[in-house]
């Protein structure tokens, strides 16, 4: 235990871009922190970035040493930023929060009030999407409604990657090396006693999100994919359905030459049922295809991501080490 014997709370943001919302974020985060009791660490994780966050980062670590960082060898993705900083963090709660000010520090006592209740899973439940797009509130519910039927986990109406998570919480996300992640169902996949605390998302200090249409399409693929087999086991009801239709469809031209004779088919007919069953092919393909490259991705055995600066005492306070997959670089 620590020399206090109380539990490290540890904070992991990941960073990309982020150079004008940093100093706002320390300087809203580090009060909220020192008005719990507890000792802390803020881990910020630098997912490549380009602008000056990295820099600001190693003014602000060498000004207190209870804030420190990884930089990555390049951009590998928000998803693989957070596991990189539960792979570090050594608290005995963790919190996981954004960069850009949209997660309010100040809900962060009332995830720990719900930790020292018992709950190992507090999720921040929104209440409010007025800070984002219509068409974006709309795709977002049909997905979320959509994973809720076909995928393997429920995931809470309103819970996303603001949350607490306790110690055997964080070490069983970091047993899962899983690399198409999609973080918001492995949370909801860990289970452990679980409870939500509204709050209101804030609209973004500085800048604009980096998650553009094409962005999130393909994470919400990652999010189908990782959890539900449905789409592959669609097609072949859809092939059962086509044969079916198909059969039906030669009983009749049978009956229909047997009675009243053979007549001249019609060339647009057969071109446009070329062109769709030719389309469903491709589409089914497709589907496959997006399987396989995931597995194709899993047996290559990569490391989730490369370290290039650790930034910080990373080796200080506490007997808690990062929690390092079979892998990872060290």
């Amino acid at each position: 235990m620590r020399p206090d014997s109380r539990p490290l709370l540890s904070i992991v943001a990941p960073l990309y871009n982020e150079e004008r919302n940093l100093r706002p974020l320390v300087l809203r985060l580090v009060p909220v922190l020192e008005g719990l009791g507890l000792p802390f660490e803020a881990l910020f994780v630098d997912d490549g970035s380009t602008d000056g966050t990295l820099e600001a980062l190693r003014e602000l670590c060498a000004a207190d040493p209870r804030l420190k960082a990884i930089s990555f060898s390049r951009n590998f993705g928000k998803e693989i930023a957070i596991a990189a900083g539960l792979d570090h963090a050594r608290g005995a709660a963790v919190v996981v929060m954004d960069s850009d000010l949209q997660h309010p520090p100040e809900i962060i006592p009332l995830f720990v009030e719900k930790w020292r209740a018992g709950y190992e899973n507090v999720y921040g439940e929104r209440v409010d999407r007025a800070s984002d797009p219509r068409i974006r509130v709309a795709l977002t519910r049909i997905f979320y409604t959509l994973i809720d039927h076909i995928g393997d986990v429920v995931m809470p109406a309103g819970a996303g990657d603001f949350r607490l998570l306790d110690r055997k919480a964080v070490d069983a996300l970091c047993a899962m090396r899983e690399r198409a992640r999609f973080n918001k169902g492995l949370f909801a996949w860990i289970g452990f006693k679980t409870i939500g605390v509204p709050f209101m998302v804030e609209q973004r200090a500085h800048g604009a999100s980096t998650f553009n249409f094409a962005r999130l399409l393909r994470f919400a693929l990652d999010g189908v994919m990782s959890f539900s087999s449905i789409p592959l086991r669609m097609w072949t009801f859809f092939g059962l359905l086509i044969s079916g239709c198909a059969l039906a469809m030669a009983a009749w031209f049978f009956f229909k030459t047997m009675i009243l004779g053979v007549d001249t088919p019609g060339f647009a007919t057969l071109i446009v049922s070329i062109a769709f069953f030719s389309g469903v092919q491709l589409i089914s393909l497709g589907v496959i295809g997006e399987y396989i490259g995931r597995i194709f991705s899993e047996v290559k055995g990569r490391p989730l991501y490369l370290v290039a600066e650790r930034i910080g005492s990373h080796n200080q306070g506490g007997p808690l080490q990062p929690a390092q997959g079979p892998n990872d670089t060290p």
